[in-house]
């Protein structure tokens, strides 16, 4: 857990440094932009991950650093971006895991109609719950694409209270609260 808050701590700082370098710098590739680690050698104890943005749903009290991946050293200290699925910025069904015991132990209070924020160097993106369900780990469909618009997914493990590697998954599906238009971002 500590080293959780530190990796967030410093990784929030180090990417709201770098969302102020590139607003000030827009002709900058995101590429170039300095941002993880990177900034903060002395407390690396990972290699350095790509960070792709950050996730808050501010009725819920959530706020962390999404990181692309989802292997064990990724989900033990930040939400994970699933591979295969959109990155922000794009059209689709961007898919994000993160553990019931950490980042997403609040989504058990989701509601239909709560907003989620997705921020990243190029922009921010709100969405609202649509809806939220248990299925499977199988169900990998909760993950398709979408026909034109902005969806966001949230997966994590279920039942939020079991102990151990948990049989089922609790997906929050959202849509782009402007209705998806590709201009938004």
């Amino acid at each position: 857990m500590v080293e959780s808050y530190l990796y967030q701590r410093v990784e929030s700082e180090a990417f709201d440094l770098a969302r102020e370098a590139r607003a000030s710098s827009p002709s900058l590739p995101s590429s170039e932009v300095p941002l993880g680690f990177a900034s903060a050698p002395a407390l690396d104890p990972l290699p350095s991950p790509v960070v792709v943005g950050r996730l808050e749903i501010p009725r819920l009290g959530i706020r962390a650093i999404v990181r692309e991946g989802v292997d064990d050293e990724t989900l033990k200290v930040a939400v994970g971006h699933i591979p295969g699925t959109a990155r922000p910025g794009e059209i689709g069904n961007i898919g994000l895991a993160g553990h019931r015991d950490t980042f997403f132990r609040a989504l058990r209070k989701i509601r239909k109609g709560d907003l989620v924020r997705l921020t990243t160097l190029d922009g921010s993106e709100t969405y609202r719950v649509t809806s939220s369900r248990v299925v499977d780990p199988a169900q990998v469909g909760v993950l398709d694409g979408t026909s034109g618009t902005r969806a966001l997914t949230l997966v994590t493990c279920f039942p939020f209270k079991f102990i151990g590697a948990a049989p089922k998954r609790f997906v929050v599906e959202a849509l782009a609260a402007g209705g998806g238009d590709p201009k938004r971002f």
